[in-house]
């Protein structure tokens, strides 16, 4: 089963279990999805509907940062509860060390010399990396091991 049809059929649960915020969450995702389709005239594969989730989990962890800033306990808590469904579509995250064996592994493959080189690197770790880690983390890891 697709990650769309994933998603659709966690909307028909929550829908029987009347719980409201996480059908409220998938629905914001189905619309998001349903938006980019239409924009371009396209069906989208897994890896997108990955990346638009991805990009809705930045927005939340960037609203709560703010909320919390403002003292909103209220919304904050609801950007959370939104944050949790939204995670749950998401590939288990890569630990630090796996990470990091991936970074010296494309430094390695692109025969990378220096910080002049990082745009090869990146090319060869953002797809294999994409959704399972945080690419500014994986950004720096690479910035520091092309600096040595």
């Amino acid at each position: 089963m697709g990650l769309k049809e994933q998603i659709t059929e966690d909307m028909k649960a929550a829908m029987r279990a009347k719980d409201a915020g996480k059908l409220g969450a998938i629905r914001l995702i189905t619309a998001a999805i349903k938006q980019k389709e239409v924009d371009e005239r396209i069906e989208l594969n897994d890896a997108q509907v990955q990346a638009i989730v991805e990009k809705m989990i930045k927005q939340r962890k960037d609203s709560i940062a703010q909320f919390e800033a403002g003292g909103r306990q209220d919304l904050v808590a609801i950007e959370q509860a939104e944050l949790a469904v939204l995670t749950a579509y998401m590939p288990a995250a890569l630990s630090e060390a796996e990470v990091q064996a991936e970074v010296a592994a494309a430094v390695t493959a692109s025969g990378a010399s220096g910080p002049q080189d990082m745009g090869k690197v990146m090319a060869i770790v953002k797809p294999k990396l994409a959704g399972r880690a945080d690419m500014t983390v994986v950004s720096a890891m690479v910035k520091a091991a092309l600096s040595k």
